[in-house]
């Protein structure tokens, strides 16, 4: 036969009464939770940075990463509220390559999808626990949500899930924000559709039950550039892009009207230094456009302990396995300058 069940996984609470969090640290997330929506609703004027490695590779680097950036949170964080990056699933353009923690938690080794979600568990659960930051990821398998719903700080739907209708339906049921990307082809209408299916309630069969959601009014707008029919990457950071977007959402009447810039992936072609070049590109119009600046909420920034990216066998300590992501020195320095510009 074509597909063979390997084992039955646990149930997504069996994980999480053995990575647990106590009544101090759910307490905790709940403040958390509170100081990013602000951001999201427009109470708070704090800048986001959703910021760390393309995927989290390795549970030593990725909390070494965390707790550096939690010390430098402490030095900006008049200014800007921090949610670092640990991406467990990476989709494959072609289903090769590495899949991320959740398929391989070392990833010299093969698929392990029960020590995958044991270790993914683990990792978000300790870099809460370590530094109290609860930390973002993309739903890339809307049925995994479940094994993390309660440490998760901020949720991303990718290019190529934003038109699917269980990403969608999910994103209607969770209690923080979601971000939606611009699908590759650049069609914002189709990222507009998906943050209006998200704000709204639903009734749709998830893990074997019929459930019904109340609507995110979190569900905001992520830009990350498009290819267009030759393979040429199309970024959509520029001041025209973002009032385009801001006129669309305008005319929508969505809740709580927000975006994310993602400074890599297509709109920095995936040249690595240009997400600083990018980043102060949208500051400028950010201060250019008092809606502008309404709108953007904050930027999303690839970034590890080493710049560039390696091959998985050369094992360099913090330097990533997938897309190239700037090191710790020009992380730091952006940190510093995008402080300084708010």
């Amino acid at each position: 036969m074509a597909m063979e069940m390997v084992r039955v996984l646990p149930d997504p609470e069996a994980i999480k009464v053995q990575y647990g969090l106590n009544e101090e640290f759910t307490a905790r997330k709940k403040a958390r939770d509170e100081e990013i929506r602000k951001v999201f609703t427009g109470e708070s004027d704090k800048f986001v940075m959703i910021i760390g490695p393309c995927s989290a590779d390795r549970e030593d680097a990725v909390l070494e990463y965390i707790h550096r950036m939690a010390k430098l949170q402490e030095q900006v964080k008049d200014k800007i509220l921090v949610i670092p990056r640990i991406y467990t699933n990476k989709p494959r353009t072609t289903g090769d390559g590495y899949k991320g923690m959740l398929h391989q938690p070392d990833p010299t080794k093969g698929a392990d999808m029960l020590s995958g979600l044991l270790a993914i568990r683990h990792l978000h659960t300790q870099a809460f626990e370590d530094t109290g930051m609860t930390c973002a990821d993309e739903m890339l398998y809307p049925e995994n949500y479940a094994f993390l719903s309660d440490v998760l700080g901020y949720i991303a739907i990718g290019a190529r899930s934003v038109e699917n209708q269980q990403h969608r339906l999910v994103s209607s049921g969770v209690d923080v924000p979601v971000g939606m990307k611009n699908p590759t082809s650049g069609d914002l209408t189709v990222m507009i559709n998906s943050i209006t299916a998200a704000q709204h309630s639903h009734t749709f069969l998830y893990r074997n039950a019929e459930v019904k959601t109340s609507g995110n009014p979190l569900a905001h707008a992520i830009l990350r550039g498009s290819v267009n029919a030759y393979g040429r990457t199309i970024p959509n950071y520029h001041y025209e892009d973002l009032s385009r977007l801001y006129e669309m959402y305008a005319a929508k009447g969505l809740e709580n009207m927000a975006l994310i810039v993602d400074a890599n992936h297509s709109n920095s072609g995936k040249k690595y230094l240009e997400q600083i070049r990018i980043a102060n590109e949208v500051l400028h119009s950010c201060r250019h456009s008092s809606d502008i600046r309404k709108m953007v909420k904050g930027l999303m920034i690839e970034s590890y302990l080493e710049d560039g990216a390696q091959k998985v066998e050369e094992g360099v300590f913090g330097k990533s396995i997938t897309d190239p992501c700037l090191g710790w020195e020009k992380t730091e320095q952006l940190m510093f300058e995008i402080a300084d510009q708010l």
